[in-house]
């Protein structure tokens, strides 16, 4: 089976509807990404299989939680995923990777000139930095993250950046009801609220759909690196 297969009949089973425009572009971000994955350490998919599998497919299984038009940030966005097949799949979004890494900001600015993806644009910066830029802070409606960081530190850099009444998704494993405990803290004192969701890929994997319900503290995010060093919830408060 080829990617451009591989790609539509995973599609199909997500129960999403893509011109075959939408699947050469994603069949074609698969291409630029197993180009440079060795030289910027991209990703440990390998094969073209593999990245239309792990990049694009397991990102996909998110878009039916998601608003199809509105502000989408993709935190660490890195590879471009899930923030690439986003973009192709709900073009009258608009979306912002934000990625810390120069050399992968760089690579992302590839896949946008090569895509032509006209609903997307890049930030080179830290999450705890844009949390508190008045460009962004709770303006997007939609922030998604993709093997970033563990919950508690995850909602401290997407919930300052949502809107009230906006909604974060990110793809946990199994053990995904024990991330939700662990961030209570961080949730209550940040103005979200957590809920735990099936999703049909990886197998195994769990969506956390964490909803802004208060406005989050001015004091939040804390400095950068803070919040993975010290998660809220373990001792933690305003740094």
């Amino acid at each position: 089976m080829s990617v451009g297969q591989t790609l539509r009949s995973g599609g199909r089973a997500l129960g999403l509807e893509l011109s075959s425009h939408q699947y050469a572009l994603l069949d074609r971000y698969v291409g630029l990404v197993v180009a440079w994955r060795r030289r910027l350490n991209l990703t440990g998919a390998a094969t073209p299989e593999e990245v239309a599998g792990v990049l694009v497919l397991d990102a996909l299984a998110c878009v039916a939680y998601l608003p199809r038009r509105g502000a989408i940030i993709d935190l660490g966005s890195g590879a471009g995923t899930p923030g690439v097949p986003i973009a192709v799949a709900c073009p009258e979004a608009r979306v912002v990777f934000l990625e810390a890494s120069r050399k992968k900001a760089g690579f992302l600015e590839v896949v946008l000139r090569e895509l032509g993806l006209a609903n997307a644009d890049i930030l080179q910066m830290r999450a705890e930095a844009l949390g508190h830029e008045a460009a962004h802070r709770e303006r997007h409606d939609v922030a998604t993250a993709r093997a970033l960081a563990p919950l508690p530190v995850l909602v401290e850099l997407a919930l300052p950046l949502l809107r009230i009444g906006g909604v974060a998704v990110f793809t946990k494993g199994a053990d995904a009801e024990v991330e939700v405990e662990s961030a209570s803290d961080a949730l209550r004192i940040l103005g979200g609220a957590a809920e735990v969701r099936a999703s049909p890929r990886p197998p195994g994997s769990r969506l956390v759909i964490v909803r802004k319900v208060a406005p989050t503290p001015p004091g939040y995010p804390r400095r950068p690196g803070v919040p993975a060093r010290r998660p809220l919830g373990q001792g933690s408060g305003c740094d």
